[in-house]
């Protein structure tokens, strides 16, 4: 099945309501149990910077946070509306999530952009980079793996799970009844979009060696849908 790209953004307000009221608990508990295995690889590396890139509602972030409560951790997204969930979310105790901050920003070959308040916390020197569910979003992927050496301490763990593409529509339309079933129809439709939109294992592979990153990230498919990468740079 040849990729098809969709939008970079997810701001609309229906599709961040319905992404936010979803129960990815599981799949979000897994991510986090993941970057905790990865970062534990170097028991001697820092964690006191960790970024979640993609942040979404803020999902992965809040686990992060409760996680590594001494850490500074930051969640990034570039659509307002998910940004305002996670927000809305962290006013509701803001003394439990005083060193967890939310910034609306997009990924460049040099980092990371902002026009917000936050901008400055952005600054490079990050401990842990983290992504789950951008990568098939972009719509040139070196972005991402130009951003990540830009942004990382020397050592930083790194670790990105994002769906992968099935081999035909067929098999496409077979994952959305398996996991999707029951889900509203907005949560459907994009979950197609983004099986369309997603790479290959071997396909970011690819990508991984013409940035450079080849030798310091491994890729693996995991389950019947998605692939991760993880390693440690510098």
């Amino acid at each position: 099945m040849r990729r098809t790209c969709e939008p970079e953004l997810m701001d609309d307000g229906l599709q961040a309501s319905a992404y936010a009221a979803a129960d990815f608990s599981a799949g979000d508990q897994a991510v986090l149990e993941r970057c905790v295995a990865v970062l534990a690889e170097r028991p001697a590396a820092r964690r006191q910077r960790l970024l979640d890139l993609g942040c979404g509602p803020g999902n992965i972030t809040f686990l992060l946070a409760e996680r590594f409560p001494a850490a500074q951790v930051i969640g990034v997204d570039g659509a307002a509306a998910m940004l305002q969930i996670a927000r809305d979310r962290q006013a509701q105790d803001p003394s439990r999530w005083r060193a967890l901050s939310f910034v609306q920003g997009l990924l460049c070959g040099t980092g990371l952009q902002s026009e917000s308040s936050g901008a400055a916390a952005l600054a490079a020197g990050f401990d842990a980079l983290v992504s789950n569910s951008l990568l098939h979003h972009l719509h040139e992927p070196q972005v991402l793996w130009q951003a990540l050496p830009a942004l990382a301490a020397p050592g930083a763990a790194v670790y990105i799970k994002d769906l992968r593409r099935p081999v035909s529509e067929q098999a496409a339309q077979t994952l959305c009844e398996r996991h999707l079933a029951g889900a509203p129809e907005v949560l459907r439709h994009d979950y197609l979009a983004s099986l369309h939109a997603a790479f290959t294992a071997a396909e970011v592979r690819l990508q991984l060696q013409h940035a450079g990153l080849d030798q310091a990230l491994q890729v693996n498919e995991v389950d019947d849908r998605y692939l991760e990468v993880w390693g440690h740079l510098g």
